[in-house]
């Protein structure tokens, strides 16, 4: 995770914490790009925190670490899990312009909940930024969390929803209420529900579907760049 570890946003879900960031750390690329050469990584996955406090929303500094990572690590395949950026279309193009195999913007939940769990977030604005990635022709992933409220019927919309923005990557996870101050746990979901959401996704028409209840977005994320 780059960018810090306090979050301008405060989503319900989430155990980041918030609050003001620290100043942005340029120096934090060139650490990042030796840690995966010293892990002799494969295939690596960056994520971030929100930094609505910037005025380009921290995607000079994703720009920058992943030009990093690639230029120390040429063999290495990356998967970035990016914010909306509010939905600036510059911002978005900035992370594009440095083809990352893979670019990962998680819905979380579904329509009707997205409002009260992701703070300063759109459901919509969420499946525009996934409609961006997938006409660049980079693979586009998104994910949700069962447990938080959430109907099959929705689940079932979220999907066509990704699906219609161009997204053939999705994972499903369950829900574990970070502390007691946070959104609680609705229900745990049954194994053989995230099984039957596998199945479905895959009939829809996703390319992988990964859907467990200890499933995250890194999970199996190597498999993604096949696509």
């Amino acid at each position: 995770m780059i960018l810090g570890d306090i979050c301008t946003r405060s989503c319900k879900f989430c155990g980041v914490k918030t609050g003001k960031p620290e100043p942005v750390d340029w120096n934090e690329p060139e650490r990042v790009a030796r840690s995966v050469q010293i892990m002799g990584l494969k295939h690596c996955v960056i994520t971030s925190v929100d930094r609505d406090d910037l005025e380009d929303g921290g995607s000079a500094f994703w720009a920058a670490t992943i030009r990093e990572v690639k230029r120390v690590n040429p063999g290495t395949t990356m998967e970035v899990l990016i914010p909306d950026f509010r939905g600036k279309q510059e911002d978005i193009y900035r992370i594009l312009k440095e083809r990352p195999e893979v670019i990962s913007h998680n819905l979380e939940t579904v329509e009707r909940l997205t409002k009260i769990i992701r703070s300063g977030a759109d459901y919509r604005r969420s499946l525009e930024v996934i409609r961006i990635i997938s006409a660049s022709g980079i693979v586009s992933k998104s994910g949700i969390m069962l447990g938080l409220g959430e109907t099959k019927k929705e689940v079932l919309q979220a999907m066509d929803d990704l699906l219609e923005a161009g997204c053939r990557v999705m994972t499903i996870g369950q829900y574990l209420q970070p502390s007691i101050n946070h959104w609680p746990v609705t229900e745990y979901v049954r194994p053989e529900i995230f099984s039957e959401y596998q199945e479905i996704g895959l009939r829809k028409g996703f390319r992988y579907v990964e859907s467990s209840p200890l499933v995250r977005s890194s999970y199996c994320a190597e498999k993604h760049v096949r696509i």
